[in-house]
């Protein structure tokens, strides 16, 4: 374990880190690039070139692809080599992640397979339901599914109405009930199936075949994207389990499900960024070759603008996954190194970071959304047929929205985690938010002579901090125990976090990428970093003033509030003009993402 400081989740906002604190994706490794390099491959001979035909949809020609991708040991990445698995680091899971986003409904069945269909057994089974079923869902000898929600309970998860009574032999629970929205459905082996067991207030999870008599599952859902990928309703009547296929202990689904939600939300992170980063090359590829008049259409202002910020913000996003995955594996191996099994410590190293988990989730689905949009606008008419990529991909998009708990939810969390965090003792959150607002009269936005380029950063950052920290600080003191109930303030609070985290990640990434590679390589990547932290400026000073005007009812509170954010985000003007069309035109250069 080495000596760079672990932040817990949330930490960030009370608390720096420097450049060798953080991994950046220029940091990967031979072995990291040949198992991206391996996924990129599998998709080209057996993804793309399918790709109409498993979107028809064809189940069994996805269940084959599926199985492909298991003999190649993909299926594995995730898990230990005890269990046919490849035993890699979060890193490398997340890089391996990232890869397969760009695979269409394949990424969605292959996710759902990989990660919440097979890691609820890996993480929480024991080891004769690890050898058992994961080693054979680690080779694809094993389709597996996740299922959660029910017609009655989506968000609220705890509130299904599934039920397992214990067989009057004591050899089987009972299991009657259904479920919804599961992918893998009509070609899984292995479900996950949560339910409570008698009058129980909480979860437990069970591990179900699909031949056990009593499992129906209803046809596909026909649905507006991913069509390839099998999503029907199940139902349980009257399924026999036998006991020893309960996972965990009684009661502990609940726990299995969120932990795993957890590990799901980051990974949906990694994935937006493959499928973002596939849509930007469509897109670039485009402009490149439709002329008009007389000109290739990314030559034009507007274009490049459109170009330029897909770039930027898709940049941002990587550098926030993978300094979040870095931090994961840190806190894995303290765990390990503390006895735990392998399981525990890994999904309570990725639980750890709850709030990244949501903000990744978030952004990484809201930026694949405005690239895929901006996509179709570049294409013009040809981006509404179905003959180009762009409009699967814009179709495919929309899913990572509500997946893994809606943006709704996931945008609550990150400031309620975020505070639980802080009355555990974590940190001092509330402590700092207090002295935020105690120093309210000190803010100024005057240049600091003698600052170098990265100093000016970092000071516009702790800034960006004391603004979600004073918003934070108002909005808990004026509504107490009711702040849970105003989720529109809740929402203003996490955009500013959100743009916090991403921006100070980017930051970091640039930073150390100077280290790396030296000055001369720095411009066009200092442009994207201006770019980002003078859009968050606005951004923030926009949540922020929201937030303020809703939780202050008195005039002199609301202009002394208003004019402390206005003054945090303060920040020198950016020719984003330039800027863009340098990054633009990197981008129209290379005619693919290589930034």
């Amino acid at each position: 374990m080495d000596n760079t400081k672990v932040l817990k989740s949330g930490e960030f906002l009370v608390e720096e880190v420097g450049i060798n604190d953080v991994f950046i994706p220029e940091q990967f490794n031979e072995e990291q690039l040949m198992i991206a390099q391996t996924v990129q491959d599998f998709l080209d001979t057996e993804v793309y070139p399918n790709v109409d035909k498993i979107d028809y949809p064809n189940i069994d020609l996805m269940r084959e692809t599926m199985k492909k991708s298991g003999e190649l040991g993909l299926m594995g990445i995730a898990l230990p080599e005890a269990y046919n698995g490849f035993g890699v680091d979060f890193v490398t899971q997340m890089l391996a992640a990232e890869k397969v986003g760009a695979g269409y409904s394949f990424s969605v069945a292959f996710m759902a397979h990989c990660g919440i269909g097979t890691l609820p057994i890996a993480y929480y089974g024991n080891e004769f339901q690890r050898q058992n079923y994961v080693s054979k869902l680690a080779t694809g000898e094993f389709i597996g599914a996740y299922c959660l929600t029910e017609p009655g309970a989506g968000s609220d998860a705890n509130a299904g109405k599934t039920n397992a009574k214990l067989s009057e032999d004591g050899k089987h629970y009972i299991l009657n009930g259904s479920k919804m929205w599961i992918t893998n459905a009509n070609f899984a082996d292995i479900q996950t199936v949560f339910a409570k067991i008698d009058n129980d207030r909480v979860l437990s999870a069970f591990i179900v075949e699909r031949n056990y008599p009593g499992v129906v599952v209803n046809p596909d859902e026909k649905k507006m994207g991913i069509k390839g990928s099998s999503t029907a309703q199940i139902f349980y009547n009257d399924v026999k389990v036998p006991v020893e296929n309960l996972i965990g202990a009684r009661g502990e689904g609940f726990r299995v499900a969120l932990t795993i939600l957890h590990m799901g939300r980051i990974k949906l992170g990694a994935n937006a960024l493959g499928a973002t980063k596939k849509a930007i090359n469509d897109s670039v590829q485009y402009a490149n070759e439709r002329k008009q008049f007389n000109t290739a259409i990314a030559n034009f202002g507007a274009i490049k603008h459109k170009l330029a910020e897909m770039v930027i913000k898709t940049f941002a996003i990587e550098s926030a996954i993978y300094r979040v995955s870095y931090d994961i594996d840190r806190q894995i191996e303290l765990n390990k190194a503390k006895g735990g099994d392998f399981g525990r410590a890994t999904v309570e190293g990725i639980s750890s970071y709850a709030v990244e988990a949501a903000i990744l989730k978030v952004i990484g689905s809201e930026v694949l959304d405005y690239v895929v949009d901006e996509g179709v606008q570049i294409h013009g008419g040809m981006g509404y047929s179905a003959e180009m990529a762009i409009e699967r991909g814009y179709r495919d998009s929309r899913i990572n929205r509500i997946f893994e708990g809606t943006n709704e939810i996931n945008r609550l969390l990150v400031v309620d985690t975020a505070m639980k965090k802080a009355m555990k003792g974590e940190y001092d959150l509330f402590g700092e938010a207090s002295r935020v607002y105690e120093s309210i009269d000190s803010f100024c936005c005057d240049h600091v002579d003698g600052e170098d380029y990265y100093q000016e950063k970092y000071r516009y950052l702790k800034n960006f901090k004391k603004a979600a920290l004073l918003a934070l600080h108002c909005a808990n003191t004026t509504y107490g125990k009711q702040f849970i109930q105003e989720q529109e303030v809740m929402n203003n609070i996490t955009d500013i976090i959100m743009e916090v985290y991403v921006s100070e990640s980017l930051a970091l990434r640039t930073e150390k990428m100077e280290s790396l590679k030296g000055a001369a390589y720095m411009p066009l990547y200092k442009d994207i970093l201006d770019v980002n932290i003078y859009d968050a400026a606005s951004l923030i000073r926009k949540a922020g003033v929201d937030a303020v005007n809703a939780f202050s009812s008195n005039a002199e509170d609301v202009v002394k509030l208003t004019e402390a954010i206005e003054t945090l985000t303060c920040i020198k003007g950016v020719n984003s003009k330039d800027a863009r069309r340098r990054i633009a035109n990197k981008l129209i250069e290379d005619n693919c993402y290589k930034f």
